[in-house]
Order: C-alpha cells, then structure tokens, then sequence
C-alpha cells in the first residue's frame, strides 16, 4: 500500500469515526432526559430480543470460535468469547436487573439555601458518549448498552475482530430495542468496520467523547492509557492474591483457594497467587492438595514442596494432576489467566502485606483469618481496590456486587474504583435557582 493510499484510508477511517460520534452525541441529548419508564422499555425489549436469538447467535458465536481456534486465540480468550445458551440467558438477566435499579439520574446529591435565598443543588447527569475498547468479550457489549442506556447515555463500541460475527448480531439486537421503543437508534454504535485503524481514531475523538473506557489484556489497556486524548477510566489487570494467615480454617482456605483460581481462571478476579503464612500448615496442605488434584500448575516457594506429596527433586506430578515447578519473581509477576498458580511462603502478615504490595495490581486482595486483628489489618493496609476477608476473589463482580452488570473493574482511584456500574458513568451538575439575586 503506498503513501498516498494509507493516508486516504486513514482520513477516510477518522472521518467515519467522527461521524459515528456525531450521531452517538445526538443520541446522548434524548437519551439524557428521557424518563425511566422509557428507558426500562427498552431494556426489556433487549432482554426478550436475546432470548429470542439464542439459536442464531449461537451460531454467529461458534463461527467466531471456529475463527479464534484457527487463528491461534489462547484458551482464556476462547473462553471468554465463547457465548452458550446458559450465558445468553445470564447475559437477558443481566439486563433485566440493570432494569430494576434505580435510575441514576437526576438524584439530588446535595442541596441548600445560600444566606441570599437562592437555592442551590447538586445532580446527577449522564457523562454523555461513552467510548468501550474491548477484545474477545461479547458479554461486554450487552452490558455496556444496558448499563448506558439505563444511565442516559450513549456507547461507541470497539469490540475487535474476534467477536465480530457475534458483536454483529448483539449490536443488531441492541438497536431493534431501541427502534421499538422510538429511542435513538444511533445511541449504540459499532466501529469494528474500521479495524485498528478505528480504535485510533476513536481514541483521539477528543470533545465528541466524553470517557474511554478500555477492557481487556495489560497490552491494550496501556496502549489506550497512553495514547488517547480522550480521558480514560483504567481498567487494569488482575494480579490477585489471596494469603492464608497462620489462623486460617483448613477448611475455608482449600475452598476459598480452590473457587478463587478454579471457577473460572480466565478472568480478572481469579487469583493468581497463594501467599502461605509458614505457620499454615493445615491450611497449606488442604489448599494446595486440592489445587494440586485439580489440575493447577503450581510453581512453589521451596518452603512449600513439604505440604505437597513428595514426587522426587524434579517436582515430576501424576498426569491427571497439576505440574509442580519451582516459582520465580517473574510468576509472581504474571496474570496467568489459566490453571496455573504462583504460591509464596512468608513469615509474617506484614511480609505478606509486603509481598501484596510489590506485585499487586491493585484488583483484588484476599485474607484467609480467625483473626479479627489481622484481617483488620490487611483491610487498612493492603491498597486495592476491592479486599476480602474469608470469601473468594471472584465475588469482585458487578452482577455479584448488586450493580447489576458492570463497565468493567477500575484499578485507579479517581472518579471510579473497583466494579463500575451506573454510578460510575453520571457525573454531576451544580444547578442554582434564584429570585433575582446579584452578587454584591
């Protein structure tokens, strides 16, 4: 391709996008002051346009599969591209709960009368067009409608080539809602049509979208942080940790351990490293044991080899079970998004604080405790943003946390922190109502 031609496509790609954000602005404006009983209209024409699609986006989503298989998608990203009929039916639950929140506009935050009688209040507003860059998750593109439209606001959505075929179908889904119940149309669009391309555009559409929001691997989400002129919400990484303090019931750590990394590892909230108090031992060895039986790779501290079974100086493990290796700096490191588990020995709470603190990405802390004492002081100590005391990490979940369904999981402390739901997408609006009044 030459020169010429790639910078046509480029122009030809930018103005698209704008366009696309010219008519989701015009979409925000309706959008904003429409009333909830409208909007809960269409999120129930979604819900029954889903149900009434699973055969045809079952379909759409195995060719989409068939795709990443052939095209070398990792077992965690097939996993979260795939969509059966069980998650289609969570995905029209999602929805139909997103629908029986309270609206979040127009909450009246804070409110007085000023010594000269005007009275002023504070609202909550839409933040207007919302930009999602996303990859291999079509879930993503029910929930972030839902939760746009019940908030007031409009979506561009960036959901990548691997889910084309099903992100095709919900978009189209997701607009028949919409025409059905006389709302803007074009208050959810696609740009997936401009590729790459589309996403730089999008990212650079400074004062026509209001937040980007990215959702995805490290690579993406820190391309999108340090490349756009848009602000961005950062919704990072999982690195999760969940500690097995001295006190900790055997029996609550080998289940807290084995749902943390074994229910479903592909995701953000699963854990990825067992941090073991050395005084553990009971708890150690039902926690790892069952790891161990369930198929996790385990790479462990050496301190930990006692409370596996002995196989021998090369860790060698039966077939039907995990592999056991010894664990480096760089596991410790890793979101491995897989049945695969870093494990650590400490000496202390405050070593495993420590630890925490090196390695986190501030996503999700656990504490497996009898101790009041200690798991207060993990909750002050530990900074993340959500920790967990003697539950599992994967409760950090919006449909889990009553938000319904969320926008992702922000790791960064302005504006929004931890699950993202409606509230999250409002901003405020200061609105003074007087009688007249000048300021001296």
């Amino acid at each position: 391709m030459s020169a010429e031609t790639s910078d046509e496509l480029r122009t030809e790609v930018t103005q698209g996008v704008a366009e696309v954000s010219r008519r989701a602005r015009e979409g925000a404006r309706p959008l904003g002051s429409m009333d909830r009983q409208h909007k809960d209209r269409i999120l129930l024409a979604l819900a029954r346009g889903l149900r009434e699609s699973v055969a045809s986006l079952v379909e759409a989503n195995r060719q989409d599969l068939e795709q990443g298989r052939e095209n070398g998608l990792s077992k965690p990203l097939l996993d979260r591209l795939q969509l059966s009929e069980a998650r289609i039916e969570a995905l029209a639950e999602a929805v139909e709960d997103v629908m029986a929140l309270e609206d979040p506009i127009g909450r009246v935050l804070n409110g007085r009368t000023l010594p000269n009688g005007a009275r002023l209040t504070q609202t909550s507003v839409p933040l207007g067009v919302i930009g999602v860059i996303y990859e291999a998750r079509p879930n993503v593109t029910v929930d972030i409608a839902a939760l746009a439209l019940k908030s007031g606001n409009a979506a561009i959505l960036r959901g990548g080539s691997a889910a084309s075929h099903t992100n095709e179908m919900l978009l189209s889904i997701i607009r028949n809602a919409l025409r059905a119940c006389s709302a803007p149309v074009d208050a959810v669009q696609s740009i997936d049509e401009y590729g790459r391309e589309g996403a730089t555009a999008l990212m650079n559409t400074r004062g026509s979208v209001d937040v980007l929001i990215p959702r995805g691997g490290s690579d993406l989400i820190q391309h999108v942080v340090q490349n756009a002129r848009v602000p961005v919400i950062e919704t990072g990484e999982g690195n999760v940790h969940v500690y097995l303090d001295e006190s900790a019931d055997p029996d609550i750590a080998r289940n807290v351990a084995m749902n943390a990394k074994t229910s479903r590892p592909s995701v953000c909230n699963a854990a990825e490293t067992l941090l073991i108090h050395e005084g553990a031992e009971g708890a150690a060895v039902e926690a790892l044991r069952a790891l161990h039986r369930a198929g996790v790779t385990l790479h462990v501290d050496p301190r930990a080899r006692q409370w596996l079974p002995d196989y021998g100086p090369d860790l060698v493990s039966p077939n039907d079970y995990g592999e056991v290796h010894e664990v480096s700096s760089e596991h410790f490191s890793t979101e491995f998004l897989g049945l695969e588990m870093a494990v650590g020995v400490v000496s202390s709470l405050d070593e495993a604080i420590d630890h925490i603190a090196r390695y986190s990405t501030g996503h999700t802390e656990a504490i497996v405790t009898d101790s009041v004492r200690s798991a207060e002081k993990f909750i002050a100590e530990v900074d993340a943003a959500a920790v967990v005391v003697n539950a599992s990490t994967r409760f950090t979940d919006g449909g889990q946390f009553g938000l319904g369904a969320e926008v992702g999981i922000s790791t960064q402390k302005i504006h929004a922190r931890g699950p993202m739901g409606m509230g999250e997408l409002t901003t405020t609006k200061w609105i003074l109502r007087g009688e007249g009044q000048i300021r001296p």
